[in-house]
């Protein structure tokens, strides 16, 4: 069988155990703590010994108290010029899966073959020597991911040129921001033309215009036929760069498809589950869903956004009034809707139920991922309850420029709600 009829990367019941650490026994003693000492290697193989049995069993490992299995028997393929991307929550799984792709971590069990040269990026400054400079950092870098130095004297203009640190080119990287050093680091990556490029949410931490110009290079190395491994919590960056989606939960593979599927399925979980919180004595049910979502589960423009709050109080409450505000991933206020602002008459609640339910219409706003706060407040006292939820997932980009600020926000889209006594129907 020739190399080109392989996939580039095979991955055959890939598992990766850690065992967690125990609480270190303390001993009263001297005498308990010199057995303690002599004991410790006898324990430690037993705990090895129960974990190489794990790894040779056939059946899903399961985690317990002792052992944590980040990869649960994952097997899949990947296609010579295929473009992966993988979704998931935080803990899913998704990194330890490109650091075992990496050869940076061994697999507790399974293998996983690379057909290739590869190049990754998964952590800021990864591969980076602090002492040095930008200048030698490349040459540096570009060595340990197997180029040549003529390759990477080829190549040193257009990196540099592309990364944007020209003025700082010869000072130490330990004096680079953490933008900077991401900068340089996936600007060497992607231009060394690797086989195999394989691409962790690090591209979160350059600005807004180094992010387009990262998204418009993984589109030119996808274009030129090379297989790229993306991880991102951006959803409209996977639907748009990516042919094939992998959405990773508990450490295993839930869904494999395109990448709009995958995105479909991840957002689904995200989205369509009711969040039911406890909050002192209020019981509050909250829910979020993007009208007509059947062809995907993006809030794209035009789309209305529905949130629901539902309220259970132990005591009747005076007037009250449901806050829902909206960040970016980076903390920073987007916008918010207060029902007690939106409603022309006061809401003088008498039972102990009430709901909410706030549709928003997305005209221009460009975030990659939202999460959002509820507030109850009465005439009495205010409960803001931090929900942080990622509700949805929209276009690439940060806050466009020229938006008047409303409230201490800087983004005001069309809102309708609805304040009723009971459950919302």
């Amino acid at each position: 069988m020739t190399r080109m009829s392989q996939p580039l990367i095979t991955v055959d019941q890939l598992s990766k155990a850690y065992r967690l650490g125990a609480g270190q026994k303390v001993h009263d003693t001297l005498a308990g703590a010199l057995r303690g000492v002599a004991m410790a290697p006898f324990r430690n193989l037993r705990r090895l010994r129960r974990l190489n049995t794990f790894a040779e069993k056939g059946a899903q490992h399961r985690s317990d108290d002792h052992t944590l299995w980040a990869l649960n028997q994952v097997s899949f393929d990947v296609a010579e010029g295929e473009v992966v991307g993988i979704v998931g929550r935080n803990g899913a799984g998704k990194s330890t899966l490109l650091k075992v792709l990496s050869r940076i971590t061994e697999p507790t069990s399974g293998r996983a073959v690379i057909r290739g040269r590869i190049s990754s990026l998964l952590e800021v400054g990864t591969g980076f020597h602090p002492e040095l400079t930008g200048r030698d950092n490349i040459y540096m870098n570009g060595t340990i991911l197997g180029m040549t130095k003529r390759e990477i004297d080829r190549k040193f203009d257009e990196i540099v040129e592309f990364s944007g640190v020209e003025r700082f080119l010869d000072t130490p990287v330990k004096r680079y921001s953490s933008g900077m050093q991401v900068r340089l680091a996936f600007a060497v990556a992607a231009h060394l033309e690797p086989e195999i490029l394989i691409i962790d949410e690090v591209l979160a931490v350059g600005d807004a215009k180094f992010q387009k110009k990262c998204m418009g290079k993984m589109q030119d190395v996808a274009q030129a036929g090379r297989t790229v491994l993306f991880v991102s919590h951006n959803m409209a960056a996977i639907e748009s760069l990516c042919t094939t989606g992998l959405h990773i939960d508990g450490g295993q593979i839930v869904h494999r498809g395109s990448a709009s599927s995958a995105v479909r399925d991840y957002l689904g979980v995200m989205l369509n589950q009711d969040g039911r919180i406890e909050h002192g004595d209020l019981q509050l049910r909250i829910r979020t869903e993007i009208e007509n979502q059947s062809a995907d589960a993006i809030w794209r423009h035009g789309r209305t956004l529905v949130v629901t709050v539902e309220v259970e109080s132990p005591q009747p409450m005076n007037d009250p009034a449901i806050d829902v505000s909206f960040f970016a991933e980076d903390g920073r206020g987007l916008f918010a809707a207060q029902s007690d602002r939106l409603m022309r008459q006061p809401f003088t609640q008498r039972g102990r139920q009430f709901s909410a339910v706030f549709r928003f219409v997305n005209e221009g706003i460009s975030a990659a991922n939202l999460m959002m706060d509820v507030g109850i407040r009465t005439k009495q006292s205010v409960s803001y309850i931090a929900c942080l939820r990622a509700v949805a997932a929209i276009a690439v980009g940060q806050v466009p420029d020229g938006h008047a600020w409303v409230h201490g926000y800087p983004l005001s889209p069309p809102c309708e709600v609805q304040l009723r006594e009971g459950r919302a129907a």
